[in-house]
């Protein structure tokens, strides 16, 4: 019987062809392109970008807020919060956050698998 090598996770994923960081840097730069394409109910004001949740019967801006220089976006009716541009397309298009990223690769014209 042949022996199966077990790659430790952090190895695993240092091989992996995605580069999380590089795409939510892209995002945060083209931010004002990537935001209005993710979520076109919505409006900046000030640093934010200010929308309708999609996930949830939202009738008013106001509660859905995600930082346009850093990524970090809440939903304070309902407590959801993540922090960068990745985490943001996996929460509105209920997908994995791999899917997410190459989501937001294309949108941005960032280079993925």
């Amino acid at each position: 019987m042949r022996r199966m090598e077990v790659v430790p996770l952090r190895q695993s994923m240092s091989n992996f062809p995605i580069s999380f960081d590089e795409i939510n840097s892209r995002a945060r730069a083209q931010a004002l392109i990537f935001l209005p394409q993710l979520l076109p109910s919505g409006k900046q004001m000030g640093r934010e970008w200010v929308a309708l949740n999609p996930r949830r019967p939202d009738r008013s801006l106001g509660s859905f807020r995600i930082n346009i220089e850093t990524g970090r976006w809440a939903d304070f009716a309902i407590g959801a919060k993540g922090g960068d541009f990745i985490s943001l397309a996996a929460y509105v298009l209920d997908i994995r956050q791999i899917d997410a990223a190459k989501r937001v690769a294309a949108i941005i014209g960032a280079k993925s698998p």
